[in-house]
């Protein structure tokens, strides 16, 4: 099968979640012997940043995380779009892609008989809904929708004839419990960091309140020592973290979260404004990454209307700032209830969430599409085998 991505970027994590998500996918495809390749633009602002700021030194890093992985860049200007999508069978478009690219892919299609998906994984159809009008979609064959309320939309606004869920999720080769979490203790050879750490962008105003509320004031109150990493703080936001008594520590790649969530007790989620509001069960990936690495998870409010996890079980849910100083209050203080939320959260990603469960589901709605077969089993004990490593406590 010769898949073809074309996605805002595959190089850089730097205020971008995506890639989180195309890693796992392009590592599980690619892993079942299909041939795949990652086209991102040569300007993407995301690689831009991460170069302004950190230089080359995190690229590096990215291929010895992902040795397997490259993608190649573009420039609309000249792309030879034709001879990029020559011999394909599937092809997704990410929604962050340049409107002409969407045309032009679109327009190849009508004359092609490959598979072609658009891709959305972000709140814009209902923050920014004139934005994604300007989207030409009529030649694509549907929209994979990161969430079922999503997926009603594009449907109910005629942007799109077929539309189906896609879930985010976890990229298990790379999200695992390392050793010195709850779930893989390692004695006194690794002294924990803190007790409470939170990994998360600021930006766009979507939930300062809520991070005030949800995580500022229980560590403040509760005097946790507690850690922040993410972009787009601004000083403002930097010193309103050391008031309280948070460490600041900037960008992190995605590929090292797992190393630090086991030097930790504890972490929240906190989602943006939108996907509380109007977009409810979209759980964005934060939540299945970190309950891959075998952390305790603790969320402010949000509606899993879709079922994907059991709220209680696999973490808590605090309604306000009072009940979230409880909950974190009580855990930090009780090891048995760490490791049992830990290990139930983990169990439920195994079961259902992994990039490998997400890679059938695409070859499901490809056969549906094409009326096809997909070759679509994965290799035994690939995906998982970190996983699978998991030490019994």
């Amino acid at each position: 099968m010769n898949v073809r991505l074309f996605y805002h970027s595959l190089l850089s994590d730097w205020n971008h979640g995506n890639a989180h998500f195309l890693r796992g996918v392009v590592s599980e495809l690619k892993g079942r012997g299909h041939d795949v390749v990652v086209f991102e633009p040569r300007d993407s602002w995301s690689l831009e940043n991460l170069r302004r700021e950190h230089g080359e030194e995190p690229l590096r890093r990215f291929r010895r995380a992902y040795p397997g992985l490259e993608s190649v860049a573009y420039d609309l200007g000249d792309f030879d779009l034709a001879g990029a999508l020559d011999g394909a069978d599937l092809v997704l478009v990410h929604e962050w892609s340049a409107p002409e690219l969407v045309r032009r892919v679109g327009e190849l299609r009508a004359s092609s008989d490959f598979v072609l998906l658009f891709h959305d994984t972000h709140h814009r159809l209902v923050t920014d809904p004139g934005a994604m009008r300007a989207y030409d979609l009529r030649h694509y064959d549907g929209v994979l929708a990161y969430g079922e309320v999503l997926r009603k939309l594009y449907l109910s606004e005629g942007i799109a004839r077929r539309a189906w869920t896609w879930h985010e999720a976890a990229d298990t080769r790379v999200f695992y419990p390392r050793p010195g979490s709850i779930l893989v203790p390692d004695g006194a050879s690794r002294a924990a960091d803190g007790d409470l750490v939170w990994i998360g962008n600021w930006g766009d105003e979507e939930r300062t309140e809520e991070l005030r509320e949800f995580l500022i004031q229980p560590a403040r109150t509760l005097g946790l020592k507690t850690r922040v990493y993410g972009v787009r703080y601004p000083e403002s936001a930097r010193a309103e973290l050391a008031d309280a008594g948070i460490e600041y520590a900037g960008w992190l790649p995605n590929f090292e979260a797992p190393e630090v969530f086991a030097r930790f007790k504890v972490t929240v989620h906190v989602p943006r404004r939108p996907y509380v509001q109007a977009l409810r069960g979209i759980p964005t990936i934060r939540p299945f990454e970190a309950l891959a690495c075998g952390i305790p998870l603790v969320c402010s409010p949000w509606h899993d209307t879709e079922r994907l996890f059991e709220p209680g079980a696999d973490f808590l849910v605090a309604r306000d700032g009072a009940e979230m100083t409880r909950l974190l209050r009580e855990l930090v203080s009780d090891r048995g209830r760490l490791r049992s939320l830990a290990r139930h959260g983990l169990e439920c990603i195994r079961n259902r969430h992994t990039c490998a469960h997400r890679v059938d589901e695409l070859g499901r709605i490809y056969a549906e599409i094409r009326g096809d077969t997909f070759e679509n089993d994965a290799p035994a004990d690939d995906s998982s085998s970190s996983a699978d490593a998991l030490a019994t406590p």
